[in-house]
């Protein structure tokens, strides 16, 4: 009998490349379940999807009234500083937002895992869309108040698509091993919003990682690699206003290129014993 290009045969031990082949095939499912979470993110909201606007505008508010204003960082800002601290809230919300989707990505849809067989890293895959669609609204904020301030981002702006892709990156990795857990332990769900919430004042989202050079647990502090991200995004935007910083990039690196090749093969692992716990 002959089978038919759309099967699918569920079979062991299947390769890597038939694995992200299946992937390729079921791509249209991505943007289903992304559309989905979009939809229902802003679902029977009275804003909708205004609050992908008031978010980051609110949030750059505060943290330039609470860093330039109160702490008087902006002193020595060469640049307004709401310029300086959209970037920082731009990849920080990117970020928590696909960490928080990703990570409770195979719990929330246990209904589809049990019942349907599909490569189950799609439903990871497709947490990007939610957090994307309000990057691109924080990125139309940033350049309002550039014409606002009359400020013209330089050329390095090329970049940006690059740095936030770091970000997504670094989310996915730690996401995926706990999505993993989530569906063993589900105290992993209790633990990410603790992450996030604490990662926040650990990351130069307020403040520029220049402020921070001189103090002795400046090494360890570049370690957190959504540092790099932020960096390399303020360095684009801003051009010369924010200096290049390999110290923070190469550490985020690393952090991507492990974070990301073992998520990947622990997910795998693990992948078809979901339905066991769900």
């Amino acid at each position: 009998m002959k089978k038919s290009e759309n099967e699918v045969v569920i079979k062991a031990g299947k390769s890597a490349l038939h694995y992200w082949r299946e992937v390729w095939q079921q791509r249209e499912l991505f943007w289903i379940l992304g559309k989905r979470d979009v939809m229902v993110r802003y679902k029977q909201t009275v804003l909708g999807i205004a609050w992908a606007v008031f978010r980051p505008l609110l949030t750059a508010l505060v943290m330039t009234f609470a860093f330039g204003k109160i702490a008087k960082m902006e002193v020595d800002a060469t640049l307004p500083y709401m310029l300086i601290v959209i970037p920082g809230v731009i990849i920080w919300l990117f970020f928590s937002q696909c960490l928080s989707q990703i990570s409770n990505s195979i719990v929330g849809n246990s209904n589809l895992v049990s019942k349907v067989y599909f490569p189950r890293i799609i439903i990871p895959f497709s947490s990007l869309l939610v957090g994307l669609l309000d990057a691109l609204i924080a990125f139309a904020m940033f350049f309002v108040f550039c014409i606002y301030y009359h400020f013209v981002p330089s050329w390095h702006i090329i970049f940006a698509p690059l740095f936030m892709l770091l970000a997504y990156l670094g989310a996915f990795g730690f996401g995926l091993i706990a999505s993993v857990l989530n569906v063993k332990y589900r105290d992993i769900a209790q633990i990410i919003p603790f992450i996030v919430q604490f990662g926040f004042f650990i990351s130069p989202v307020g403040y520029t990682s220049e402020q921070q050079k001189d103090a002795w647990w400046y090494p360890y502090y570049n370690l957190n690699p959504v540092v790099g991200t932020i960096d390399g995004l303020r360095w684009s935007l801003l051009g010369d206003y924010a200096p290049f910083n390999w110290q923070s990039l190469i550490p985020t690196l690393v952090f991507v290129t492990i974070s990301v090749i073992f998520a990947i093969w622990f997910f795998r692992k693990n992948e078809n014993s979901f339905v066991d716990y769900i």
